[in-house]
């Protein structure tokens, strides 16, 4: 009766998720907050400080290796509770003359096949020995100019891995503070996802810390028989010297070690892995899991079963790497304690919140026999804000952020077009039409022949949309738009569904563990998504339909200098050009000029035939179009410099050939000597990729297309220079006054 009264107790905790404050120290804001600090193995300094704040009543040491220790009681038994806390990631190890980082891996052998390939085209953060946190991207080949054949710069290794800072030498890099041996970290936040899962960069790096923390939290030291030790240990990745450090310290009678289950990967044919999934509970793993169990781990499930904790048997190698040197023997009372991780050491990781609040409770009643449930308390969750409107005109950076951080998605760009709305001056009168692009319009005096001109600029990015719900609650998605998807599968994404965003993540082709991604792109293909729903039903429950959108998540981010990079640079700039332009054109401006924000141009530049096709039924064709959309440029050290070739910071750029458009040369060459009349830096070339203008070209416009060099494109990681981004908007005003 006790037993089924502390079961029913224990799973309202569980489910309720809301027992105490947000801002207190639960089991999930611990995991929130481990999983945010990175650790690169090696570098685990800022989590080291963490964990020592965060157990500071029990007056914990840090050793030579960064260990943090934590050391309860006296005399025998030696009990010993270890957790890593480190994560595979990066070092800088060169410098390139231009700016750019190299870098080598930490561990040097790979982690799993993909490791690499998902760090392509995502934000970085480099950690300096000043303290500075230094954003970054990583390189990424750009859709337009690589086009739908096979990439010749897949990021398979450290060989083709670049960091960009927004440096322009590496003088500046050097004067940012960033050095060799700095160490680099993905970026990351803690996803809570439909049923309890938790996803998250790192998260199954950090499970057994959060688990000892509120074991910790919650233990009463004077239960304690005999010494325990709780031991939070560095560069299990690349070595396990910090397991070693424990070991030939404290020589223990008895070791739990708390962390995750590992595949024997190398050689491929001796290829073993763990079976279990999220959701299986707590875990004893060993390399022999079919073995009848003894001693310890017999001990364990004993005390598991008693109290109700699902627990069962997997497969992981030793928690000691092989190294130059013999490891330091285990206690022969020893056992490994894991929760199942799914998509584990990629961006995708994920874990059940269930099996690490059981996880928890096993480590205390071991530690002192008490039963404590842990507390689970909710994440904050992703939601739609909107800007609030300006009195004044807002500057380039202001608006773009703005921009850039509005989801839209082919098809479903209202949310921009809000954005847009608020962002403009309180005096414009915009129209929608029926597609949905937003019309702002200036007209000539009664009886004054002027050009009819148009200045076009899109609102929609690329993504995906639900093409059906599985019986098990996965979405299947199909691309809205184009891309790599390299850059998104095994990644977290957001579901833009009528309430809000919901969080899941991109899952990973079977296989992926041992044969990597080979995924070309194909019109038409599915992905799976997972937002931790077990059923359809569970799904819509959440709020999500077929036909909702998805979209990474993203957030603005300054670089070096007037360097920025957010996904969706492609073409919130535009955007922004023609925001900016209108505060500086005001109410009282008489030409026959239109501004129009465009819907679904990724999906073939419906929204701009749709306006183009109205405006010629209407009379009202344009003389001359002006599209203004991303220069998509070769200004990497990834990209052939045969076209694309403009560099940021050097000002916008005449978009003079494309793939749906030619300027006619003269024409070219006067929005040049325009550009120069009125002291507007100004480059001119060839890049791939069609813009919204020849839409209208059937109708008798001509098409001056009008760029901004971006720097890997259809990416998560597009990279602009804002001075670039202000010249376009001079150039948006100077045109619409003065072009004839």
């Amino acid at each position: 009766m006790r037993q089924r009264a502390r079961q029913a107790f224990r799973a309202l905790l569980l489910l309720a998720f809301a027992a105490s404050p947000l801002g207190a120290q639960t089991l999930t804001r611990d995991l929130q907050k481990l999983v945010q600090t990175p650790a690169v193995s090696g570098y685990e300094q800022q989590l080291s400080s963490v964990l020592l704040k965060r157990l500071a009543k029990w007056k914990p040491q840090r050793d030579e290796l960064g260990d943090v220790i934590v050391r309860i009681g006296s005399g025998a038994p030696t009990r010993v509770l270890v957790t890593p806390i480190d994560e595979p990631g990066y070092v800088v190890s060169g410098i390139t003359p231009d700016g750019y980082l190299r870098v080598q891996r930490l561990p040097q052998a790979p982690p799993n096949p993909v490791f690499d390939e998902l760090a392509s085209a995502q934000p970085v953060t480099i950690f300096t020995a000043a303290g500075r946190a230094v954003p970054g991207v990583v390189a990424g080949p750009s859709i337009h100019l690589e086009g739908f054949t096979p990439q010749t710069h897949h990021v398979l290794s450290p060989n083709l891995i670049y960091i960009d800072i927004g440096a322009h030498s590496a003088a500046q890099v050097r004067a940012a503070g960033v050095d060799l041996l700095d160490p680099i970290a993905l970026d990351r936040r803690l996803f809570e996802l439909g049923t309890g899962k938790l996803a998250g960069m790192a998260v199954g790096d950090r499970f057994g810390a959060a688990a000892l923390l509120a074991t910790l939290r919650h233990l009463d030291p004077a239960k304690v028989s005999g010494t325990l030790i709780v031991a939070f240990v560095t560069q299990q990745w690349t070595g396990g010297h910090g397991l070693e450090r424990v070991l030939d310290r404290f020589h223990p009678d008895a070791m739990i070690f708390v962390g995750p289950a590992e595949a024997r990967r190398f050689p491929p044919a001796q290829a073993e892995w763990p079976s279990k999934h999220p959701g299986s509970g707590v875990l004893l793993v060993s390399p022999n899991p079919q073995s009848p169990l003894s001693g310890l781990p017999a001990e364990l499930q004993q005390l598991a079963s008693s109290h109700g904790i699902p627990i069962s048997t997997d497969f992981s190698i030793s928690p000691q790497p092989p190294g130059y040197l013999p490891n330091p023997p285990l206690p022969a009372s020893f056992a490994h304690l894991a929760i199942a991780t799914a998509w584990p050491a990629t961006p995708a990781a994920m874990i059940d919140s269930g099996d690490l609040a059981h996880l928890t409770e096993l480590l205390e009643l071991y530690s002192d026999g008490a039963f404590s449930a842990p507390v689970l308390t909710p994440l904050p969750q992703p939601s739609f804000t909107l800007p609030s409107r300006p009195k004044t005109a807002p500057s380039v950076p202001a608006v773009l952020k703005d921009l850039t951080e509005s989801y839209g998605v082919s098809g479903q760009e209202g949310r921009v077009r809000a954005t847009v709305k608020r962002l403009l001056p309180p005096w414009a009168k915009t129209e929608t039409n029926s597609v949905g692009d937003l019309i702002l319009r200036w007209h000539a005096p009664a009886g004054v022949k002027e050009p009819g001109l148009v200045f076009d600029a899109h609102m929609d990015e690329i993504g995906f949309e639900v093409k059906s719900i599985s019986p098990d609650g996965t979405l299947n998605v199909f691309w809205r738009g184009g891309g790599y998807i390299e850059y998104y599968i095994g990644h977290p994404t957001l579901v833009l569904t009528a309430r809000r965003p919901v969080p899941g993540i991109m899952e990973l082709p079977a296989g992926w563990e041992s044969s990597g991604l080979k995924m070309p792109f194909r019109r038409g293909q599915t992905f799976r998504v997972d937002i931790g729903a077990r059923t359809a039903a569970q799904a819509r429950a959440m709020g999500v339909e077929m036909g909702d959108m998805l979209a990474i998540p993203k957030t603005y981010r300054s670089l070096l200098g007037d360097v920025a990079t957010c996904r969706s640079m492609d073409d919130r700039v535009g955007d922004t050009a023609l925001i900016e332009a209108a505060w500086a054109l005001g109410p009282n401006f008489h030409r026959n000029v239109t501004f129009v924000f465009t819907t679904e141009e990724e999906l073939g530049l419906d929204g701009a035939a749709a306006f183009a096709a109205q405006e010629a039924k209407e009379n009202r064709e344009p003389q001359y179009v002006f599209a203004i959309d991303t220069f998509v440029s070769s200004d990497s050290p990834l990209e052939s410099k045969r076209f694309g070739d403009a560099l940021l910071g050097h000002g916008f750029v005449v978009r003079a050939v494309d793939n749906s458009n030619i300027v006619p040369l003269p024409l070219a060459w006067r929005m040049i000597r325009l550009a120069r009349a009125n002291k507007i830096p100004v480059q001119y070339g060839v890049t791939g990729g069609g813009n919204d203008g020849s839409a209208y070209l059937r109708y008798g416009a001509t098409d001056v297309a009008l760029g901004w060099p971006m720097r890997y494109s259809h990416s998560p990681a597009e990279v602009v220079d804002t001075r670039d981004v202000e010249g376009l908007a001079r150039i948006t005003f100077v045109a619409a006054h003065d072009w004839r």
